[in-house]
């Protein structure tokens, strides 16, 4: 099922027994946002790469351009995912831009073969809306990379206002960068509410 979630009051998801809930999109659109406004509790894990590039960056000398060590912070994360979806916690919420589908794709095998069921959160945000985001957190993606995850982005949106579904997900809720501080609700027992 594709839910637009209306645009008042905090994003709620039912995320009952074990889950992988992916939250994608184009850089600059609200992922880390929406992420920091979920309050922690027992049985969540929230996964972030910010977190890897904050220690390695202490870490290392002063000055050190992230693209030195860009490829370091991307393993970490994505070990901590398959470590956090075969051992940790009932639901794992999982920062990736994954606009590419193998990414995506990826995840969402590594949720069904741990036992868990994929959600799937795609922010679907203007490409200039994004790089104000970006502009905002002074974090600004390569004009490249960020032109490609523009183009896959894109395609992606398309394809879910379309109503088209991606196979192997539980769900997919489709969001506006404005959605990003509204804050989001796990719900461990009930059904996704869009008119939340």
């Amino acid at each position: 099922m594709t839910l637009a979630v209306a645009p008042t009051g905090p994003v709620r998801l039912s995320v009952p027994g074990r889950t992988l809930v992916l939250v994608a999109g184009i850089p600059g659109a609200g992922k880390s946002t929406l992420l920091a406004g979920v309050t922690p509790r027992p049985g969540l894990a929230v996964l972030d790469s910010q977190r890897y590039r904050d220690v390695l960056a202490r870490r290392l000398p002063p000055g050190t351009p992230y693209r030195c060590y860009r490829p370091l912070v991307h393993l970490l994360h994505r070990l901590a995912i398959v470590r956090a979806a075969l051992l940790g916690a009932a639901t794992v919420l999982v920062h990736l831009p994954a606009t590419g589908a193998v990414l995506r794709t990826a995840v969402m095998v590594l949720a069904v073969v741990t036992g868990r069921a994929a959600h799937l959160v795609w922010f679907d945000v203007d490409p200039a809306d994004a790089l104000c985001g970006q502009s905002e957190r002074g974090r600004l993606v390569r004009s490249g990379s960020f032109a490609r995850h523009a183009r896959r982005a894109t395609r992606v949106a398309r394809r879910l206002r379309s109503g088209e579904r991606p196979p192997g997900w539980a769900d997919v809720v489709v969001l506006g960068r404005s959605a990003a501080r509204r804050g989001l609700i796990l719900d461990t027992d009930t059904p996704v509410d869009e008119h939340k």
